[in-house]
């Protein structure tokens, strides 16, 4: 009998959170948003999370406010959204150079598959590879012909060991079998400018910053590393030509901590999805170098996992070391 009573009294308090979690998220939200960017305030993740928080207010009623708390590729601020209560007020702007962290940071015990759960995918900003003009290639067959017949001859820079630019690059080496040299930068303001000089002839950066100096005439738009066209980029090749189903981009996305009640998360996600879906937006993410990409939780999840799996190979193939 008292198995019977606790079975019950277990059922009741089941029931019990289950309404409470319905009546909250029909209240929800009354109050305001925070939206966590694991960057400086100024930088692209930054300026697309306030394009968006911008805009949400106005299908959820409440203000979004977007706060900056940057620090090791973002986990820092990811760490802290997981440790929030899971009631829709405290979400995270996230980059997907929070799925390759864990790979490269040898004490992280913090895993963000586990740790947060998704809302909605947002936004891709593509990257491009580019060259300086004497650069004997200028599309993605030439570039890879190029450096298979001269390993160890080029080199590449981007703006760090474990960026999206970093592992990308090393990806196409991988499948290409070729070697080239990588040059870290601490950040990517100075790539362009050597790249211009020839101080270093191949550079993967965001491709609105390749684009503006390659439509100056100033260097080569070699390749855009994913397959979705940029806006004003149309007439530069994407790699998936010479290297067919090779996509890479930095993928931005709504996360919140685990545990947070599937009607708090359906809310949050058609109030991004509706956002994403103007033009306005269209134009206004073009001009931060990216465009809206939109997935809902069901297939925002498992390409998290893909994308996850496919940089732990990429670092554990090409023996990437974040030292």
């Amino acid at each position: 009998m008292k198995a019977v009573l606790s079975r019950r009294a277990l059922l009741a308090v089941a029931l019990a959170a289950t309404a409470m979690a319905n009546a909250n998220a029909q209240s929800y939200p009354n109050r305001p948003i925070r939206l966590l960017v694991g960057y400086n305030a100024g930088g692209g993740v930054d300026a697309l999370a306030r394009l968006l928080s911008a805009r949400l207010p106005a299908v959820l009623g409440q203000p979004v406010v977007v706060e900056n708390k940057a620090g090791a590729t973002g986990v820092i601020a990811a760490d802290y959204v997981s440790k929030q209560p899971a009631d829709g007020y405290t979400l995270l702007m996230g980059e997907t150079g929070l799925l390759i962290a864990p790979f490269l940071q040898a004490r992280s015990t913090f895993d963000p598959l586990k740790a947060l759960v998704p809302v909605a995918g947002a936004y891709v900003a593509p990257l491009m590879i580019v060259a300086s003009n004497s650069f004997p290639a200028k599309n993605p067959k030439e570039l890879i012909a190029l450096l298979k017949s001269s390993p160890g001859r080029y080199s590449y820079a981007t703006s760090g060991v474990g960026t999206v630019h970093h592992l990308g690059f090393e990806m196409m080496k991988a499948k290409t079998n070729t070697f080239v040299t990588h040059i870290p930068y601490r950040g990517a303001s100075q790539i362009i400018p050597d790249v211009i000089s020839g101080q270093v002839p191949i550079g993967v950066v965001s491709a609105a910053a390749g684009l503006a100096q390659a439509k100056g005439g100033k260097l080569k738009a070699l390749a855009l590393m994913n397959t979705g066209k940029l806006a004003g980029a149309e007439n530069v090749p994407a790699m998936a030509d010479a290297l067919p189903g090779f996509n890479v981009a930095p993928r931005l996305m709504v996360l919140a901590p685990a545990g947070t009640p599937a009607p708090i998360v359906e809310k949050l996600n058609e109030a991004v999805k509706t956002v994403l879906a103007s033009p306005e937006m269209v134009q206004a993410a073009a001009q931060q170098g990216a465009f809206p990409a939109y997935l809902p939780p069901a297939q925002l999840g498992p390409e998290m996992q893909r994308e996850s799996a496919e940089w732990a190979k990429v670092i554990r193939d090409q023996k990437i070391s974040a030292e």
